[in-house]
């Protein structure tokens, strides 16, 4: 399995659609360039030529969301050294498709005609294969149609469908053609128009309008607000037979859908700047939240779901390819330890925000089964915590940090499933207290109180288990492990227990101070796993890479419990972190510290936009201008 690089790519986005390219924007043969819709690319190859013409780029425009421009100058020898045509690429996606406009000016004294060439090559490789890698059986056949457009299917019920107004098209083997010959007038400008139109009606979710939140400010926040707010609308989706269940598709390319843990997570770190994309994502998870036991899918009752899709997904692994060794997730895929908590404590978020009181009574029932799945479920073996298994069907671990091999003992070694979170007991004493505050609030005293008690109970086991010490004194260690053992990786994990209530105020205090010491804190943000750990790898995925979104947890989490002083510090890191990027914050980046390199370097695999690092720029403006 060779997972695509992304680092050096443009994307424009409009979810379900988006398109990567080059930063000329050229789409070229590569094993992630192309034009997708919902999980599936629908053309791999879409090359602009001027016939005859030398051209090279000069520069690219890409504000987020689902525009962006690429210029380039085309070499006229005839006309003198200085450039004198330019040819701009106009780049816009819709909930429909692609659409581009390209736009040639001239400075010649006089008209020019330049034959100019879109070749663009139909496909159908699930996004599943073209994260492994593993090319597609079967490439699809165009066929022309009587208006003159060309379509072809992909996926199970998908059409794409691409249209060249005024242009000659042609099919060739695998690919089609459209020729114009664009008359340039003197000192002037002509232009020609395409089209992709791609549905698939078989995805559960379909784009969910939405503004922008603008910001008019030239500073490097300002930017950064301006970026991160394009991108939320961009990746902004609903039921397709519910527009009122608006939420965050968790990110591009690879997850480009309805994810329980990233979603929540999302909405709550941007609730600021949009309650009712937080309340559409409480229904659209409830609309599917668990009503019965199933192992194959990891479902039970109460339980909200990990991720939604509109067919199985294979994970391909090393030396897996396409219909042999793939783990098959179902379409609905409840692997989370977490979501159900997550949701909980979203809902008390909102309650907090002003939530009407027929929205509340609507969504009590969901609360009610949550709970239910909190005390009846999430414990599997007994022993108070909540804890995930490796049934070796699914996802190895089940916390936000998902890889196989995240969770490590201080010496660098692996723990062993069963593995209880340390974070999901935080959320789980977090989801306990508001669910017994909106039980009380509607009359239901006795188990009000019985949800108090569980999470006064569950602080003390904690405390008495969790906690751990080092050459640097105590901390909570990262999880337990199938013994029972507290599992002594220090890890950015413990700054997700900030704002749950589960530490007294002394020990939220000894997780700032371990937080922000250099072992963990890079100068560009919080690492996910400390410097002195025998594991450490700054390009490990959750090893030593610092992702943002971990930051904005830690970051509201040190908000809501009054450390000030460390979150501003915290926020200015990531700031000056985004100005490597041109102020859109990346999936994660590599853990070197600001010491080793003046600008953070990339994690060449990590994925932009995402939602719940693009969220995270709420808390940042939080932390900094309160």
């Amino acid at each position: 399995m060779e997972q695509p690089y992304l680092h050096d790519l443009s994307v424009v986005l409009e979810a379900p659609q988006q398109c990567w390219s080059r930063r000329d924007g050229q789409i070229v043969e590569s094993a992630i360039q192309g034009v997708y819709c919902a999980d599936t690319r629908v053309a791999d190859v879409v090359v602009l030529t001027a016939l005859g013409v030398g051209n090279d780029p000069v520069g690219a425009v890409e504000p987020g969301g689902g525009r962006a421009r690429y210029d380039t100058v085309w070499r006229t020898p005839d006309l003198g050294a200085d450039p004198a045509i330019v040819c701009r690429r106009e780049r816009r996606l819709t909930a429909d498709g692609l659409r581009e406009r390209i736009v040639v000016r001239s400075a010649a004294a006089e008209a020019r005609t330049f034959p100019l060439q879109l070749m663009i090559r139909p496909d159908s490789t699930p996004m599943a294969a073209v994260r492994a890698s593993v090319s597609a059986d079967q490439r699809p056949i165009a066929t022309a149609q009587d208006d003159g457009s060309y379509t072809w299917p992909f996926g199970h019920e998908g059409q794409a469908c691409f249209l060249a107004p005024g242009a000659i098209v042609t099919r060739g083997d695998h690919d089609l053609h459209a020729l114009w010959d664009i008359d340039v007038p003197a000192h002037g400008e002509a232009s020609v128009e395409w089209r992709l139109v791609a549905s698939d009606t078989a995805f559960p979710f379909v784009h969910s309008p939405g503004a922008a939140r603008e910001s008019d400010g030239t500073e490097p926040l300002d930017l950064l607000v301006q970026t991160a707010s394009r991108d939320l609308a961009a990746l902004r989706m609903t039921d397709r037979d519910d527009p009122g269940r608006p939420f965050y598709a968790a990110g591009a390319p690879w997850f480009l859908t309805l994810f329980g843990r990233d979603s929540l997570l999302a909405a709550r770190l941007s609730l600021p700047w949009s309650s009712t994309v937080a309340l559409g994502t409480l229904k659209v998870l409830a609309a599917r939240q668990g009503v019965r036991t199933d192992p194959a899918s990891g479902e039970q009752p109460g339980k909200i779901p990990h991720e939604v899709r509109g067919e199985p997904l294979p994970l391909y692994g090393p030396g897996r390819h396409a219909g042999t060794d793939a783990i098959v997730l179902p379409p609905v895929y409840y692997g989370t330890i977490d979501a159900t908590c997550l949701w909980v404590m979203l809902l008390g978020d909102l309650v907090d925000d002003g939530l009407a009181e027929e929205e509340l009574d609507g969504l009590m029932p969901n609360l009610r089964a949550a709970l239910g799945w909190l005390r009846g479920h999430a414990d599997s073996d007994g022993d108070g915590f909540l804890e995930y298994i490796d049934t070796g069907d699914g996802l190895s671990n089940q916390g936000w940090k998902d890889s196989g091999d995240s969770i490590r003992w201080a010496d660098g070694s692996l723990a062993t499933s069963p593995i209880a979170l340390c974070e999901a007991q935080g959320y789980a004493h977090a989801a306990a207290v508001v669910g017994a505050r909106l039980l009380e609030r509607h009359g239901e005293l006795d188990d009000a109180a019985s949800w108090r008690g569980w999470a006064a109970d569950l602080a003390g086991r904690f405390r008495e288990t969790f906690w751990v010490r080092d050459r640097l004194g105590p901390y909570p260690a990262i999880a337990l492990d199938a013994e029972k053992r507290p599992v002594t990786g220090v890890a950015s994990n413990m700054g997700h227990l900030l704002g749950t209530g589960i530490l007294s105020d002394d020990e939220a205090r000894v997780v700032v101070d371990r937080l922000m010491h250099p072992t963990l804190r890079s100068g560009f943000g919080i690492r996910t796993l400390s410097t002195d750990n025998d594991g450490y790898w700054p390009l490990g995925y959750h090893v030593g890479s610092i992702w943002t979104h971990d930051n904005g947890v830690i970051l509201s989490g040190m908000l809501h419990d009054g450390f000030d002083a460390e979150a501003r510090v915290l926020a200015a890191e990531l700031l000056r972190a985004a100005g490597a990027y041109d102020y859109r914050l990346p999936e994660l980046y590599a853990g070197y510290g600001s010491d080793e390199t003046p600008a953070p370097q990339p994690f060449p695999a990590a994925c932009h936009p995402q939602a719940w690092a693009a969220a995270t720029t709420a808390v940042i403006e939080r932390a900094l201008r309160g």
